[in-house]
């Protein structure tokens, strides 16, 4: 899994959510198809990342070029079951990446088109957002 090997701020504050447009990441630079986020602005964690690349790379059966466009350097913190209010703040537990609608997550290079969408259409379920295929 996609993990930082060093952070400045081992913890950080939740932030807000705001739905905009994104405006960095939004064209492909590297493949000719790709993964791009239609609607919702959501946390995707480094394991539903990973399992979107293994689902790509066997659909492809190891032919042609996967890139993965973004990276969980977002800490999320969590408090143990039951225990009291106070002490401080939890562990981190994971870590995440922030999606906004127009962002690209995964492109793909090397492969015929239908192929391409097959793979698409089996990452695409490991997301919890809304996707759609795109291509150059």
């Amino acid at each position: 899994m996609l993990v930082p090997k060093k952070v400045k701020h081992r913890k950080w504050w939740k932030g807000r959510h705001r739905a905009k447009k994104e405006s960095r990441g939004c064209e492909l630079s590297f493949g000719s198809y790709g993964i791009q986020v239609v609607s919702g602005s959501k946390y995707i964690t480094s394991r539903q990342i990973e399992a979107s690349r293994r689902a790509i790379t066997r659909t492809m059966r190891r032919g042609g070029k996967v890139w993965i466009r973004i990276f969980p350097d977002r800490p999320v913190t969590t408090k143990g079951t039951e225990v009291p209010m106070g002490g401080g703040k939890g562990a981190v537990d994971r870590y995440v990446f922030l999606v906004k609608p127009g962002r690209i997550l995964f492109e793909l290079d090397g492969v015929p088109e239908e192929v391409a969408r097959t793979a698409v259409e089996r990452a695409r379920h490991k997301l919890p957002v809304k996707t759609r295929f795109i291509q150059r």
